[in-house]
């Protein structure tokens, strides 16, 4: 079972891939709670210097507000991470997905949501 869900944007840099990537987010219902610069951290931090690489953490509070009904301490999982990275000859864009997460959690009523929440995370990525 892979753990993320990917989809390369040929020719696509990574700020045009971010505000892609938002704007579909926002449409199924998701929210960007948190942004790490990952790039401008590690250089920052330990002088190091790598290609663009951003997460950000989404999240739909709907789905949210389910989840931690059903399991309390899920909140150690949320938000949902996506990444933007370039890439040769554009930016991949990579989404965790939920269930893969989720797995080692007994309640099948969150891997119900979860496999929602895979549903429509993919839906995003696939229309940025």
């Amino acid at each position: 079972m892979s753990y993320t869900y990917n989809r390369h944007l040929p020719n696509t840099a990574i700020d045009d891939a971010e505000m892609r990537l938002r704007e579909a987010l926002k449409e199924k219902g998701f929210g960007v709670l948190t942004e790490i610069d990952v790039q401008a951290t590690m250089k920052k931090k330990i002088d190091r210097d790598m290609d663009g690489y951003r997460i950000l953490g989404a999240c739909n509070p709907h789905m949210a507000w389910e989840a931690i009904g059903l399991e309390p301490r899920i909140g150690s999982m949320l938000p949902c991470n996506v990444i933007l990275r370039t890439v040769e000859n554009g930016t991949e864009i990579s989404a965790v997905d939920p269930v893969a997460s989720m797995a080692a959690v007994e309640n099948e009523k969150l891997h119900e949501v979860a496999a929602q929440v895979r549903d429509m995370l993919r839906s995003a990525v696939d229309n940025a």
